[in-house]
């Protein structure tokens, strides 16, 4: 019996299977009595519901119900996602317009305008007068008290009426929004933009008062005359405090909101004054006044003080502030005076060339917008034009708008080839590429073979820099492109991509001007700048550029500089721009124009400045076939025409004669094309000659680096004069 009994390790096997099928039954027991359980759960829920079967109308009703509360939340994740950019914008400091009072000083000190709230102006909305109030809600937003910052009612009331009149005679924004946009956002015209300003309308809403958002609206809206804010434009129209004004001049002042270049009263009085009656009528259109209670004022209206025709630089003011906030957000007075790097007489030259150019070619190109900046070798910027007029656009798309900058872009590529030991006789071949899926094309799809890289540059030949980049630079030919154009001074974040070296990367207008304000130099950073002195009221120096900024850095050497120079003077001369040379004067530059010709660049360059000049349409839509060469070439040549008449001319680094012969023809001898007519070169007035110009500033220098007189010797002369009395 022993012999048949089963020995111990067989026993362990038979314990192990037996295990493990109680497990298998578990689980297969547990899994079908859960499915069991929901089904029976399932069915009951379904007979619960049942009772609730509609049919009919009812069951249409409530399908559409359903599929309304799914569409709702499909939207309201869209609507969250959308939310988001514009709830970024209230993370900044937007009260902190409020801790600067800027007073604004030419390079020549003479008093050019202000930027932030002046405390003393600001008068708290309590003290208004209540008529002026009135005039603001009846013409600006009648259900200002009634709506939660977007007003669906007043919208589709504008909509019918700008329907009826075939074009917009009403708008539909709510002064919300319109603060909205006035404290985040900017003029652009896009629907980023809306979405983001209904958004910031509704936070505004539900963070401040009814009462606060009118005050901040009342001191932040840009009222002409180079004013912000009812206060500041009270004082400056008719020379007294805002609680003083009457209702003919509450009118005129409620009347500029809308369009305060056109309605301004020093401007354009008879304008203003029809502008203010169209208010009257509001007030008594929308009950918040009689007939009666506004006739006097219809009868006498409102009269300004006369303040000439002084305008302010206010694109360049608006740029100058910002950088004064930068630069003393650590100085504990924030009530400054600010000497600028502006010249009046310059300014003014440039924007009348960005206007003349636009008012005599804009229509027939197509274009509607332009820009430029202006700045002197040593990185002084002189000028800058942000637009055709601040007063109906304080975008300043000198600073702001991002552009492809096409060709102009090319330099950053031609440095690094001059950099690696190219030279501009290096031949190349100009013809079909391929980078990945991309293939760039030249000009009339048409190719040069065998060429040398001067002619490349100077023929803006598409496929050359590609070449370079791919072929001759190295494998890391885009991140050192990025680099060098950070190198010359471009600030806006260049985009990492394989057609970067043709140009299709964003920049500003301040950027491309920085750049080639590298080439005056010779290779050297130009310090672009704006702010020359900040002083406090008690005139105690808190800044000044000279003494405070590190000195330049040589970002291209010595003879990549020279050949860059040599390749860009040709450019005006027997290249794609030659509207843009300079009588009498050596120039430089390069000329940029992007797909489907949306946007049209000059970028050039004599040895006392340099400027990048812009045109194109804020929507992005094309113009009519405008190039590089044509429009913002001319408009290059008129402002440098004037600004180089009674001045000693600076050599370009390499090139002894600012006014020396290229290629046989003289600077002068360079006209326009296609029959075009040349723009009149203005005549610049003379306040100082150069001579004496050069006097003052030996005088200048000489009286700085003067040692200070030993107190013993002061005592001395005291003694002497007190002697002599």
């Amino acid at each position: 019996m022993a012999d048949n009994l089963p020995s111990e390790p067989e026993k362990k096997p038979r314990l192990k299977r037996h295990i493990l099928l109680r497990i298998d039954s578990w689980i297969d027991s547990t899994l079908w009595n859960a499915g069991f359980r929901f089904t029976e759960t399932w069915e009951e829920i379904t007979i619960f519901f049942r009772r609730f079967r509609v049919r009919g109308l009812k069951r249409l009703f409530f399908e559409v119900l359903g599929e309304g509360m799914t569409l709702g939340t499909a939207g309201f994740v869209v609507l969250l996602a959308l939310a988001q950019p514009a709830f970024e914008e209230t993370k900044k400091d937007w009260r902190n317009h409020d801790n600067f009072a800027v007073t604004f000083l030419d390079r020549y000190g003479n008093q050019i305008g202000h930027r932030g709230i002046i405390h003393e102006n600001s008068v708290p909305i309590d003290e208004l007068p209540d008529h002026l109030i009135k005039a603001v809600l009846a013409t600006e937003d009648r259900r200002f008290f009634d709506h939660y910052g977007i007003d669906f009612i007043g919208l589709a009331r504008a909509m019918t009426e700008n329907a009826r009149a075939g074009s917009v005679v009403q708008g539909g924004s709510t002064l919300t929004q319109q603060l909205a946009k006035n404290l985040f956002l900017t003029n652009e015209r896009s629907l980023e933009r809306k979405i983001k300003e209904a958004f910031l309308s509704m936070w505004l809403e539900a963070n401040l008062s009814k009462k606060e958002i009118l005050s901040l609206y009342l001191d932040r809206a840009y009222m002409g005359g180079g004013t912000f804010g009812a206060a500041a434009a009270s004082q400056f129209y008719f020379g007294k405090p805002i609680t003083e004004v009457t209702l003919a001049e509450s009118a005129m002042l409620a009347g500029l909101f809308k369009a305060p270049a056109k309605y301004a009263p020093h401007v354009n009085l008879p304008a203003a004054r029809a502008r203010a009656n169209e208010v009257l009528s509001n007030m008594v259109q929308s009950g918040i006044m009689t007939e009666g209670q506004v006739i006097a004022a219809r009868r006498n209206p409102a009269t300004v003080v006369d303040r000439g025709e002084a305008e302010a630089p206010d694109f360049f003011l608006d740029w100058a502030f910002d950088e004064v906030q930068r630069i003393a957000a650590k100085f504990p007075d924030h009530s400054l005076v600010v000497r600028t790097t502006v010249d009046t007489g310059l300014q003014k030259a440039a924007e009348e060339a960005v206007a003349s150019s636009l008012r005599e070619y804009g229509e027939a190109y197509h274009v509607k917008q332009g820009a430029l900046v202006m700045i002197e070798n040593g990185g002084a910027v002189r000028a800058m034009v942000g637009g055709r007029d601040y007063g109906e656009s304080q975008f300043n798309r000198a600073t702001r708008a991002l552009r492809q900058p096409g060709s102009s872009f090319k330099i950053y590529t031609y440095s690094l080839a001059m950099e690696s030991g190219l030279t501009p006789e290096t031949p190349i071949t100009d013809g079909p590429i391929s980078w990945g899926n991309w293939s760039p094309k030249n000009y009339g799809n048409s190719y040069a073979g065998r060429i040398n890289i001067e002619t490349a540059l100077v023929k803006s030949i598409n496929t050359i820099p590609v070449r370079l980049a791919k072929e001759k630079l190295g494998p890391n030919a885009i991140n050192d492109i990025m680099a060098e154009a950070k190198k010359f001074g471009v600030e806006t974040p260049i985009r990492k991509d394989v057609t970067i070296p043709i140009g299709t990367s964003e920049v500003t207008v301040l950027d491309q001007a920085t750049a080639y304000a590298v080439f005056p130099t010779g290779g050297y950073q130009s310090r672009r700048h704006g702010i020359q002195q900040i002083m406090n009221y008690n005139g105690d120096v808190l800044y000044d550029f000279d003494r405070d900024e590190p000195a330049p850095q040589r970002v291209l050497s010595e003879q990549a500089a020279h050949s860059m120079l040599q390749m860009l003077t040709k450019v005006p001369y027997i290249g794609t721009a030659r509207r843009a040379a300079v009588d009498g004067v050596l120039t430089g530059g390069k000329t940029g124009t992007t797909q489907a010709y949306r946007d049209a660049w000059f970028c050039g360059f004599t040895g006392n400045y340099a400027a990048a000049v812009w045109f194109g349409n804020d929507d992005y839509t094309s113009s009519n076939n405008m190039t590089g060469g044509s429009l913002p070439a001319m408009t290059f040549k008129k402002l440098m025409d004037y600004a180089h008449q009674g001045i000693d001319l600076r050599p370009i680094p390499g090139f002894e004669n600012p006014g020396k012969e290229v290629t046989g023809e003289k600077v002068a001898s360079a006209k326009p094309k296609d029959g075009e007519t040349a723009l009149p070169a203005p005549v610049r007035p003379r306040s100082l000659s150069s001579a004496s110009t050069r006097l003052i500033r030996d005088i200048a220098r000489m009286m700085k680096e003067a040692k200070p007189i030993p107190r013993t010797v002061q005592k001395l002369a005291s003694v002497e004069l007190r002697g002599t009395e």
